[in-house]
């Protein structure tokens, strides 16, 4: 049901007029220059807006809507919650019935050595709380020089002013005076764009290792308390690790007493064909992010998954000192937590976990086989349901084109013009995919031969320009 009877034009006048969008030009948005959208409804992987253009969402959101659209037991979840009890703190010890059966169900879905939950509201606040709970570890152990974080280069992890700095993305820190002094960066594991010739994938996974190694060492490993990854780079380009890549990295951080911080919040609830990214990959994470898939986005929830050895000394911690000083107002906001629990259950009812594993591999053959070869395209490829494509103008020798030719914003604006939401990433000439985990291979192949007919109508405009 609509909130208003306005029509398009009118609510792209007041959304001009009042809304701050994030990640957007503020100038041409206020002036109509950009594409205004004004989203009315949706249903199982399809969106449509004001207009009645419907859209197969090949994003899922911003990888979030992983049960799909219109899923009633969710949205009956919530209800059933408002009305029993909307909010309670959960401040000093206080609890809800929704919290606990959550916070016990996503320790037990992780598994490993994990402990406790804090829930929050995003990935970014979540990832705010673990740097928090770094830094006070290492003062409750005695070391307070061991603060600084380690990320990657264009690896995501919010866009607050620790976690923007964590981003290794220059568009996130751009007149931010980003990063902040205690981050540093190191070498992004793109095995097609850094590898070097004849360079084998376990060789470039040694290579980044010791790359992190020699910049620890340059640091003095006593400074340095963490490493923060995702297990498949997201935002940066959805980039799956090169072989052996996160067994090297973990022996790195072993050696010098470093936590790893798991960023799980696009991989998390079963995305890359395993429940967790970091069993994908062997990780052996001391802290988890989630968000996202944590209730499909049917409401805003995130959390930090704490292990054994954080949490043990965090309770020394207040054993001497007193209650540890960190905390939201809607930290376990009980609908949240209802949304989320339900999000689970139905991760479980439904076998989402086996359908992944059953339709992510035609997903990634099928635009594999379909853009083999193409003159533009660099490369494919994915884990589980979590696609890109790469454009080059020279794939062979990795040679991209020019920026001003924002190649993948063109394409997908031809994707959306075939039917289907895709996102042109903001590192690169990259169309990326995360849709809902529902989809089927009848959506699948919707998807591939879009893209398949977008990226074809961007050569043949770039040949007509002689751009190729």
């Amino acid at each position: 049901m609509r909130s208003s009877n306005l029509g398009t034009e009118q609510l792209q006048e007041k959304d001009r007029s009042f809304v701050f969008h994030p990640s957007t030009h503020l100038a041409k948005h206020s002036r109509g220059e950009t594409p205004n959208r004004i989203m009315a409804g949706a249903d199982g992987v399809y969106i449509w807006d004001t207009e009645g253009r419907r859209s197969l969402d090949g994003f899922g959101g911003l990888y979030c809507v992983n049960m799909g659209y219109g899923c009633t037991e969710i949205a009956e979840a919530i209800a059933r919650q408002a009305r029993e009890l909307p909010f309670a703190h959960v401040y000093a010890s206080q609890g809800t019935e929704p919290v606990a059966l959550l916070a016990e169900a996503v320790v037990e879905y992780f598994g490993q050595n994990m402990r406790r939950v804090y829930f929050g509201l995003s990935g970014s606040d979540a990832n705010e709380t673990n740097i928090k709970l770094v830094w006070y570890y290492n003062n409750i152990l005695g070391r307070p020089e061991k603060k600084k974080i380690i990320s990657r280069n264009r690896g995501y992890h919010g866009s607050g002013l620790v976690t923007g700095s964590l981003t290794g993305l220059p568009f996130f820190h751009n007149f931010f005076d980003l990063p902040l002094d205690l981050v540093r960066h190191t070498t992004t594991p793109h095995y097609y764009r850094q590898a070097r010739i004849e360079e084998s994938e376990e060789a470039f996974s040694r290579r980044c290792a010791d790359e992190l190694e020699a910049l620890i060492l340059a640091e003095g490993p006593e400074t340095v308390a963490a490493f923060i990854g995702e297990p498949v780079l997201g935002t940066g380009g959805i980039v799956p690790p090169p072989t052996g890549y996160w067994t090297s990295i973990q022996a790195v951080l072993d050696r010098y007493d470093i936590l790893l911080i798991a960023d799980e919040v696009v991989c998390g609830f079963a995305r890359t064909g395993e429940k967790f990214g970091s069993h994908l990959y062997n990780m052996r994470p001391d802290f988890v992010t989630i968000a996202k898939g944590l209730s499909s986005a049917y409401l805003p929830i995130s959390g930090s998954i704490i292990g054994d050895r954080v949490w043990s000394v965090l309770e020394q911690g207040t054993e001497k000192h007193g209650a540890l000083g960190h905390g939201w107002t809607y930290s376990g906001h009980t609908l949240c937590a209802a949304a989320a629990l339900a999000n689970i259950r139905l991760l479980k009812e439904k076998n989402i976990l086996e359908h992944v594993r059953d339709v992510g591999p035609y997903w990634q053959d099928r635009m594999k086989a379909e853009l083999a070869g193409h003159p533009i395209v660099g490369e494919v490829r994915g884990v589980g349901i979590l696609s890109a494509v790469e454009m080059m103008r020279d794939p062979k020798q990795r040679i991209p084109f020019e920026p001003d030719l924002q190649v993948g914003v063109r394409t997908a604006a031809a994707l959306f013009e075939n039917g289907v939401i895709g996102r042109a990433m903001p590192h690169g000439d990259i169309l990326g995919y995360a849709p809902p985990l529902i989809i089927t291979r009848k959506e699948i192949d919707i998807i591939v031969d879009a893209t398949v007919k977008s990226v074809d109508t961007t050569y043949r405009a770039l040949k007509a320009e002689g751009a190729v």
